[in-house]
C-alpha cells in the first residue's frame, strides 16, 4: 500500500501467477465475508471476502482479466492463464466492483465489518468473530456481493 501526496492510499493486488494485477485508490466503502452458494462455488472455498469500490476507483494494471456472466446481471472476472477470481460486479450495485481482499498485496489491511447469505453458509464452519450475520444481504446497508 503506497501513501499518495493527497492522502489518497493506493492498493495492490494480483491473482496467483501475476498475469492479472490492479491498483485502487481510496479506502473500500465496505468489507464483508460472503457464504452464498454461487460465491463459494466461484472460489472453490468455504467463504469468499470481498471489498467494495467505486469501479472507477480500480485500474487493471497487467492483463485484463476474463470475464464470466454468472447469472442474470452478474460479471466475475478471473485470471485466463492461472483460474484466479478477482473480482464480481452485479447490476444490483452500478458503479461498484467488488474485489477478492485475499489477491490484494496486503489483505491484513482490510478488516470485515460483517458476514452476509449466512443462510447458506456450510453447516460445519464456525467463525467465532462476533460480526454481524445477515441471512441475505442487507438492501439498506452496504452494498454487498
Amino acid at each position: 500500500m503506497e501513501q499518495q501526496p493527497k492522502g489518497s492510499v493506493i492498493r495492490t493486488g494480483r491473482c496467483l501467477c501475476r498475469a492479472v494485477t490492479f491498483a485502487v485508490r481510496g479506502e473500500p466503502r465496505w468489507v464483508a465475508h460472503c457464504h452464498c452458494e454461487s460465491c463459494r462455488r466461484a472460489t472453490s472455498s468455504a467463504v469468499a471476502t470481498y471489498a467494495g469500490f467505486a469501479m472507477a476507483d480500480v485500474e487493471w494494471t497487467g492483463e485484463p482479466p476474463a470475464e464470466f456472466r454468472s447469472s442474470p446481471g452478474v460479471t466475475r472476472r478471473f485470471c485466463r492463464a492461472c483460474g484466479s477470481p478477482v473480482s464480481f460486479e452485479g447490476e444490483r450495485w452500478p458503479g461498484e466492483i467488488h474485489l477478492f481482499v485475499a489477491s490484494f498485496d496486503e489483505p491484513e489491511t482490510f478488516r470485515p465489518a460483517c458476514h452476509v447469505h449466512v443462510d447458506e453458509q456450510l453447516r460445519w464452519l464456525h467463525i467465532a468473530d462476533q460480526l454481524p450475520r445477515y441471512a441475505k444481504t442487507p438492501r439498506d446497508g452496504p452494498a454487498l456481493a
